[in-house]
């Protein structure tokens, strides 16, 4: 079996090293992640491929970055202990490979509660940005039990030198609890126009600022401008 595996494998990163694109490369380079591979044809050899965990565990094992995209699209991401996650977590370099990590199996497997409240307490500023990432999908979506206040606090105290990514999770999680919780909305705007994070980040026409207090009020004009809001 580990023989067919390890054809499979091969084959694989015959595949992804044809779909290396030097100009991709340049731009994916600009934000930390070296890999070269389009990630719509990236998925599409997901897609073809369908789910496979061991094949996954082979492609993260080559520390390749467009191979460990690739095994976080094909694992099954309730196959994975709660250890295993920590030490990919922390080994996985490129910031593409640490978001898809978290949004893609941490999030959906047993153990993202255990993990957030280990990595937001992490002195590592990249694995304590995971842990702000799982504390703003529950600020969304499983509020119960959170101490919004408290994360507030938090926010208001450390995110203004906070290093970037860190701070952009933490700015996500204050613009997230603006959005979802009217009651704590008037303060998370004052916390963002007081630590002005991000005000002067480049914004594309038609794309929203990632300012919080800008942020908040946009999410908000969206959802009272649905029908039946």
């Amino acid at each position: 079996m580990a023989e067919v595996t390890g054809t499979a494998l091969a084959d694989v990163m015959a595949e992804l090293a044809g779909l290396e694109d030097p100009k991709a490369r340049a731009v994916n380079e600009k934000h930390g992640d070296d890999h070269g591979v389009n990630l719509g044809k990236l998925r599409a050899v997901a897609k073809r491929l369908k789910t496979q965990q061991e094949l996954a565990r082979e492609l993260w094992g080559t520390q390749d970055t467009a191979a460990r995209l690739l095994a976080l699209l094909i694992c099954r991401p309730k196959a994975f202990g709660r250890d295993e996650l920590d030490a990919m977590l922390r080994g996985a370099r490129a910031p593409k490979v640490q978001d898809w990590l978290v949004n893609y199996v941490v999030k959906k497997g047993p153990h993202a509660e255990d993990l957030r409240l280990a990595w937001s307490a992490d002195p590592d500023p990249l694995v304590a940005s995971a842990g702000w990432a799982l504390t703003t999908e529950r600020v969304a979506k499983r509020p119960e039990g959170l101490d919004l206040p408290g994360l507030l606090d938090v926010v208001e105290a450390e995110m203004k030198d906070a290093p970037d990514r860190l701070q952009w999770a933490m700015n996500h999680c204050l613009a997230q609890i603006g959005i979802e919780h009217p009651e704590h909305r008037a303060r998370a705007v004052a916390v963002g126009e007081r630590l002005e994070v991000l005000k002067d980040y480049p914004t594309s026409p038609g794309c929203t600022s990632p300012y919080a207090p800008v942020w908040i009020a946009e999410m908000v004009r969206r959802r009272s401008a649905q029908p039946g809001a």
